[in-house]
């Protein structure tokens, strides 16, 4: 899909450019405002108890869900598709995966670890991980509940307003890999709370470069139907064509 900013831009005075570009700070800052009030609302969800004793393989052997909060008191957990045999991981979760080791010194100062968790067994795992060059904590929820019960998964059972268990998505919007994030914390009486969840665009927030990619003329420049089929590996961008 062409995006016509770059091809037939509106060339201006200095003055005009001016104008235009405080009336859309004024639009920017009511943006910012919004946004703050809805990291506000999201820090003030209520908490769910994870009762479930969830062990996932790691590295240095089995660790809970408790463990990976490694003396923290918030964990996010992104949940990365790479299931059993796959011989690489989803180019979208890798999209996001390339801006997560970058930001880990930050999270740990400010009281959060972050794993990613993938159905795949942990060898597959570490595979992957060695060839994109990641440094994060990624453990493997293979034999387990886990992926079918987080981020958010679908109502089960039962009708939407009876007996059941009521998820985020939908059956549209779910397939056997979904990516999505979820946040945990510790609770005073020390067990692990569920306090976020969000998937599709909500992992907007996750991916700096599109951050970027909104700055710029062309914008994302994706296609509407498929937005993210412009994406490779970052290993495979020297194989494929690039855009003008």
């Amino acid at each position: 899909m062409k995006n016509n900013a770059k091809e037939n831009p509106t060339i201006v005075s200095p003055e005009k450019w001016l104008a235009a570009r405080r009336e859309l700070l004024r639009e920017e800052k009511e943006y910012s405002k919004l946004r703050d009030r809805l990291a506000a609302r999201r820090r003030e969800l209520p908490w769910v108890k994870v009762d479930r004793p969830y062990v996932f393989e790691a590295p240095m052997g089995g660790v809970s869900l408790a463990d990976m909060f490694e003396g923290r008191n918030q964990l996010m957990v992104y949940h990365f598709m790479l299931a059993p045999g796959w011989e690489e991981g989803c180019r979208g979760c890798s999209f996001v995966s390339d801006h997560f080791d970058g930001a880990l010194p930050h999270l740990n100062a400010r009281d959060v670890s972050f794993t990613a968790v993938s159905s795949a067994p942990l060898a597959e795992i570490e595979r992957f991980k060695a060839r994109m060059g990641w440094k994060f904590n990624w453990v493997s929820s293979h034999g387990t509940t886990f992926n079918s019960r987080f981020p958010g998964v679908v109502h089960s059972g039962g009708s939407r307003s009876g007996p059941g268990r009521l998820q985020l998505r939908t059956e549209r919007n779910r397939g056997p890999e979904m990516p999505g994030l979820s946040v945990f914390a510790r609770g005073a009486d020390g067990a692990v709370y569920r306090t976020y969840s969000t998937y599709s665009r909500g992992l907007d927030l996750l991916i700096g470069a599109y951050n970027l990619l909104d700055l710029v003329p062309k914008g994302r420049d994706e296609d509407p139907e498929a937005p993210m089929k412009w994406v490779h590996l970052h290993d495979r961008y020297d194989h494929v064509a690039v855009a003008n």
